[in-house]
C-alpha cells in the first residue's frame, strides 16, 4: 500500500501535466517550443536519474532513496504550482522528475525484498495498478481542473499525497541495505547522462518536428555515441558497473525486457493516440476524453491483480501469450478507426485493451526480475524502468511521426492556424470531423476570429480532406504497433511457465554449484 501510494503520484503527474499543455503555454505567454520544455524537462530528469537509484540504493539504502526521492517530488510540485514565469516551471519540473527517477525503480525492489517467492506475484500485481490507472486518471484529473481554471492545483494535489507517503513509508517500509559500500562509477554517470539525456531529448524534439532535422539527428549521433560509450564501460571498465548491462546476456531478462517495451508503447501509444484523435478530430474535452479512457483503467486494474495471482502458479508464458493474442485483434480493431466510429465502440475497445495491458505490462516486468539475485534487485529494476523510459519516448515519437507523415503540407498548416489561437469562452470545439461549416463557425469564434480571417477560401474542402488524412494516420500507426504485437505474442511463447515447471524466483536466488 505505502508503496503503490507514492509511485501512484509519480505516474500520474506524467499525464496530468500533459492535459494542461496548452494552458499553461497561454498562461505564460510561451511559444510552443518553449513550453514544450514543461514536458520535456520533466522526461529528460526521470530518463537521467532513473539509472542512479539501483547505485543509490545499494549506497543509502533502499527505504532512505525511495523517500528521498518522493521527497524531492514533493519540493518540485510545491515549486510549480507557484511558478511566477516559464523558467521557474521548467526547474521545478526537472526537480519532480530527478526525485520521480530515483523513487520509481525501487519500489518493485522493496517489494521483492520483502514478499516471500510465493506472494511476489500478487504483490507485483498490485503494484501494476499504478502503472495502468495513473496514465489514466491523469486527463481525467487534469481535464477538470483545467476547465475549471485551477491549473495550479494539478502540482499543489502532489504534496499532500507524497508527505502521507513519507510518513507511512518511514514507518512501515523495512530499510535493505547491503553489508558493504560500492564503489562509485564516475565514467558511468557521465557517459549515462549523455547518452540518455541526448536520446531523450532527441526523441522529444523528433514527436513534433521531422526526424531528419538538424537538431534531432545531431542529439541522436550524440546519444548514440554517448550510449555506446556508456555500454562499454559498464561492462569493461567499471569494476561495479552503475548498471549492470550483463543482465540482458540472461535469455529470461532480455526476453521479457522486449516484450516490455512492446507492452509499454502499447499502452502509451494508446493513451497519445487516442486523445489526439478524440480532440482534435471528434471535438471532445479533455475531460470527456479522460473518460473516455477510464475504462482501459479499470479493467487494466482489475486484469492486473489477478494476473499477479496467477503468475504465482502459472508462470508468465500463459499470461503474456493470452495478453498480446487479445491485444493484436484489439490493435487491430483499432486501426479501424473511422471518422464517425460510435464513442460507446470506443469504450468497448478500451477496455479489452485494458485486460491486455494488464496481463502484459506488470508480467513482463516480473519476469525480467525474476532471474535477478536479491542483492542485485535496485540495480536491475534501475536497469529496465531505465531503458523502458527510452523505448516508451522513441516508440510515442515514431508513432507521432506515423501519424504527421500523412498530412499534406496544406492540412498540416491549416491544423496549426486551428491550435495556434484559443477558442472564445464557451465557443465549440474546433474538430476536424465535424461537417465543415460547423468546424468554420468554431474557429471563426476564436480570440477576435483572428484564425477565421487567415483561413484560405477553400476551408471546408481542406477541413474535409484533413479529416480524411489524420484519419488514415491513426491507421498507420496502430499498425505499426500491430504488427510489433504480433512479434511480441512469438517472443512471449518462449518465457518460462505453464505447461513447464515454474520456479519463480527460486531459481534466481539459488547458489550456484561450486561458488
Amino acid at each position: 500500500m505505502t508503496v503503490v501510494f507514492g509511485i501512484f503520484m509519480v505516474i500520474l503527474d506524467t499525464t496530468v501535466v500533459n492535459v494542461a499543455f496548452q494552458t499553461l503555454q497561454q498562461e505564460f505567454g510561451a511559444t510552443l517550443n518553449d513550453a514544450q520544455w514543461i514536458i520535456s524537462i520533466y522526461v529528460l530528469a526521470l530518463g537521467i536519474s532513473t539509472p542512479l537509484s539501483g547505485y543509490l540504493a545499494d549506497r543509502f539504502g533502499a527505504k532512505r532513496v525511495y523517500l528521498g526521492g518522493l521527497f524531492i517530488f514533493v519540493v518540485g510540485s510545491l515549486l510549480g504550482g507557484v511558478a511566477p514565469n516559464l523558467g521557474f516551471l521548467v526547474v521545478a519540473r526537472a526537480i519532480q522528475g530527478f526525485g520521480g527517477g530515483i523513487a520509481l525503480p525501487l519500489g518493485a525492489a522493496l517489494l521483492l525484498s520483502t514478499f516471500p517467492v510465493e506472494e511476489q506475484g500478487s504483490a507485483l500485481g498490485i503494484f501494476g495498478i499504478a502503472s495502468l490507472v495513473a496514465p489514466a486518471v491523469g486527463p481525467i484529473l487534469g481535464g477538470w481542473l483545467v476547465d475549471h481554471n485551477l491549473w495550479r492545483f494539478i502540482f499543489f494535489i502532489n504534496p499532500p499525497i507524497g508527505i502521507i507517503g513519507v510518513i507511512l513509508g518511514s514507518r512501515l517500509l523495512r530499510e535493505h541495505k547491503g553489508d558493504r559500500l560500492p564503489s562509485f562509477d564516475k565514467w558511468g554517470l557521465l557517459t549515462e547522462i549523455i547518452g540518455f539525456g541526448a536520446v531523450l531529448l532527441a526523441a522529444s524534439l523528433a514527436a513534433n518536428e521531422s526526424w531528419t532535422s538538424p537538431d534531432v539527428l545531431t542529439w541522436f549521433a550524440i546519444g548514440g555515441v554517448g550510449l555506446i560509450a556508456f555500454v562499454w564501460v559498464e561492462l569493461y571498465v567499471a569494476k561495479e558497473p552503475l548498471m549492470d548491462m550483463r543482465l540482458f546476456a540472461k535469455r529470461t531478462f532480455l526476453n521479457a525486457s522486449l516484450l516490455g517495451y512492446v507492452s509499454v508503447i502499447a499502452l502509451f501509444g494508446a493513451e497519445f493516440l487516442l486523445p489526439v484523435y478524440l480532440q482534435a478530430l471528434r471535438g471532445r474535452s479533455a475531460l470527456e476524453t479522460g473518460l473516455i479512457l477510464l475504462p482501459l483503467a479499470v479493467t487494466g486494474g482489475i486484469s492486473s491483480i489477478l494476473a499477479g495471482q496467477w503468475y504465482d502458479r502459472l508462470g508468465p508464458r500463459p499470461l503474456v501469450a493470452v495478453g498480446f493474442g487479445v491485444l493484436i485483434i484489439n490493435t487491430w480493431q483499432l486501426s479501424l478507426l473511422k471518422a464517425d466510429t460510435p464513442i460507446s465502440w470506443i469504450i468497448v475497445l478500451l477496455a479489452l485493451r485494458g485486460i491486455a495491458l494488464g496481463l502484459t505490462v506488470q508480467t513482463t516486468f516480473v519476469t525480467a526480475l525474476s532471474v535477478v539475485p536479491v542483492r542485485h534487485l535496485a540495480r536491475g529494476s534501475s536497469l529496465s524502468n531505465a531503458t523502458r523510459n527510452v523505448v516508451q519516448a522513441i516508440g510515442i515519437a515514431l508513432l507521432a511521426t506515423v501519424l504527421a507523415s500523412t498530412l499534406s503540407p496544406q492540412v498540416a498548416a491549416l491544423q496549426t492556424q486551428f491550435t495556434a489561437t484559443p477558442a472564445a469562452a464557451n465557443a465549440p470545439r474546433p474538430a476536424l470531423c465535424d461537417a465543415p461549416a460547423k468546424t468554420l463557425a468554431s474557429a471563426s469564434r476564436g480570440a477576435a476570429g483572428s484564425v477565421s480571417a487567415q483561413l484560405p477560401p477553400n476551408a471546408a474542402s481542406l477541413i474535409a480532406e484533413a479529416c480524411a488524412e489524420n484519419v488514415a494516420g491513426f491507421e498507420r500507426a496502430y499498425t505499426v504497433t500491430f504488427y510489433a504485437a504480433l512479434v511480441a505474442l512469438a517472443m512471449g511463447l518462449l518465457l518460462p511457465g505453464w505447461p513447464f515447471k515454474w520456479a519463480g524466483r527460486r531459481a534466481a536466488d539459488m547458489p550456484v554449484v561450486g561458488h
